[in-house]
């Protein structure tokens, strides 16, 4: 039987037989409603055959016929009163179940997010994009569409967004450009580690979104629910409707705090800190000035996140201020990474490895954080070595500064932009989606193979930018991405191990090696990160001023 869950309370199948009847009564079932009209097919048997072998197999049936394709309100409205109605689990069928878990989707609208109906629905095996409108509309037809349409439209108002938007305008002012983006204040997200360092304080990382969107961009200021790259329309929430002739997206990713169990309870108190948040960075210093003795534990999630250094930094500042302070014999510095490596470029390995038996920590691999017991100061940890069965361990600790695991956005995931993982699906020089060739992602949302830095996207803005004006006047790409990324690494204060690389982990510095040798820890990286990127960032990278970003040409041959 080709039984396909959409969550605990119901399944939906395509066409059910008599003789299937036991059968589901056997599994847990308990009510069955059918939603094909009789005499559709030849081979159909009829509701009420239907009906008499449920009721002798203990199973409610129920009748609520749909003409393929036409699935009204009213008809979603009766399934979810079915719902309320029967006993459970229900299993629903049509032909081919397409029409039952329509009516589900429509029927579940008010109560669950779209990415939650899209998710669970495209698990089972069922494309909802017919109908995605109604469903972010609550279920209901929407009986005013609203349109707007702009040349180009960009999903995110970050450091990707902002920059794009700004790369695109200095190329082609004249293009109509709106950016979707629901947040008033725009962060310098790099600068978390130096606040967690006691180097920056925390308000210096933010400005007001207002004052970075370029002159000319316009602002709409809502959360995308849905995408319909067939219609060229981006919907969203209250199923406002924006349509595009070329579409940008890069969002950023999701941080999945409740992903590990008790974690989102006890941040920001216990012990427990992040500086992945604006208003915990500052805890993390409190935390370290604070600590004069005991356990001190830093934790990485299973990649891909966003700056993949950024865990052991905050070690390397802790512990570079526990060193200057004389404490640093009595703290015992743990970094749990669930990798197992610990930095995936071998390169600057030696450097950042000095550092690890400088501050004396201790290196556990393949260990990654799923529960956290704030009040009990413990941590469990899951460890998964290569070719072992996977256990679990528990941690006691004193501070904890965590990384948390991290997803595309659930609207992202669930949409026809996501490959089979999740992620926008490029092509990993051009950044022009595979499928749509109307559509470019740039930042931590797509899965060319980068690290999700800042630095990145810097790179990548110009290169969308260049390769989208081209597709406009009718033109191949004329840029490409080598995958450059960029780790500073704060390994003490005063000196940084400068990580550029691109695909493959090829080296790709930016300055002769008698200014900044990235290999080596050097004073001139740590004042490049403190004094110049973040003018760069504000006053250069948002504003279309491509200072060593302009993008590469691409070649023939």
């Amino acid at each position: 039987m080709d039984i396909r869950k959409l969550n605990d309370d119901i399944a939906v199948m395509p066409q059910l037989t008599p003789d299937q009847m036991q059968e589901l009564a056997d599994k847990g079932y308990r009510s069955v409603i059918c939603n094909r009209p009789d005499g559709e097919g030849a081979d159909q048997p009829t509701y009420d055959e239907i009906a008499k072998a449920a009721k002798k197999a203990g199973l409610e049936a129920r009748y609520l016929p749909i003409v393929s394709g036409k699935v009204q309100d009213d008809d979603a409205q009766a399934f979810g009163a079915l719902l309320r109605e029967l006993p459970g689990p229900v299993l629903a069928y049509c032909r081919t179940g397409t029409r039952s878990a329509t009516l589900w989707s429509l029927s579940q609208a008010d109560r669950l997010t779209p990415p939650d109906i899209l998710a669970a629905t495209k698990a089972a095996g069922y494309d909802m994009a017919g109908v995605v409108r109604r469903i972010v509309n609550g279920g209901k037809t929407p009986t005013d569409e609203g349109d707007a349409k702009f040349d180009v439209v960009i999903v995110g108002g970050g450091a990707a967004g902002i920059a794009v938007s700004a790369s695109l305008k200095s190329r082609k002012p004249g293009l109509s450009v709106a950016l979707l983006d629901p947040a008033d204040i725009h962060y310098y997200q790099p600068g978390w580690t130096m606040v967690g360092g006691g180097v920056f304080e925390a308000a210096t990382t933010a400005r007001t979104m207002a004052s970075l969107i370029p002159q000319g961009v316009h602002w709409i200021k809502s959360a995308v629910a849905a995408f319909e790259p067939q219609n060229n329309a981006v919907i969203l929430d209250g199923c406002r409707v924006v349509k595009y002739n070329r579409l940008i997206v890069c969002p950023g990713l999701k941080l999945d705090w409740h992903a590990v169990d008790g974690l989102v309870e006890t941040l920001g108190k216990n012990g427990v800190t992040s500086n992945y948040r604006y208003d915990l960075a500052p805890y993390t210093w409190e935390l370290v000035k604070g600590l004069r003795e005991g356990r001190a534990l830093f934790t990485q999630p299973p990649m891909p996140i966003k700056c993949a250094g950024a865990p052991q930094k905050a070690l390397y500042l802790s512990g570079d201020h526990w060193f200057r302070t004389g404490r640093l014999k009595n703290i015992d510095i743990q970094f749990m990474n669930a990798g197992g490596v610990l930095f995936g470029v071998k390169d600057y390995v030696p450097a950042l490895e000095s550092y690890i038996q400088k501050y004396g920590a201790d290196l556990s691999f393949f260990h990654n954080l799923v529960a956290v017991d704030g009040p009990g100061k413990k941590a469990t940890f899951r460890v998964a070595k290569p070719d072992t069965d996977p256990t679990e361990v528990t941690v006691e600790f004193d501070m904890m500064h965590v990384c948390p695991p991290q997803t595309a956005p659930d609207f992202i995931r669930v949409s026809p932009l996501a490959d089979a993982a999740g992620w926008v699906d490029v092509d990993q020089a051009t950044l022009r989606h595979k499928s749509f060739d109307n559509i470019w992602s740039l930042g931590d949302v797509m899965n060319a193979p980068n690290a999700k830095t800042a630095a990145a996207a810097r790179m990548q803005a110009p290169i969308v930018a260049e390769n989208l004006v081209a597709d406009i006047r009718g033109g191949s790409p004329k840029a490409m991405y080598n995958g450059y990324g960029s780790c500073p690494l704060t390994v003490e204060k005063g000196k940084i191990v400068l990580a550029e690389f691109g695909y493959g982990g090829a080296l790709l510095p930016s300055f002769p090696t008698w200014l900044i040798d990235g290999t080596k820890p050097t004073r001139a990286a740590w004042i490049l990160k403190e004094q110049i990127l973040p003018p760069v960032y504000w006053k250069a990278m948002l504003r279309g001023r491509e200072w060593m970003a302009k993008p590469e040409k691409v070649t023939a041959g």
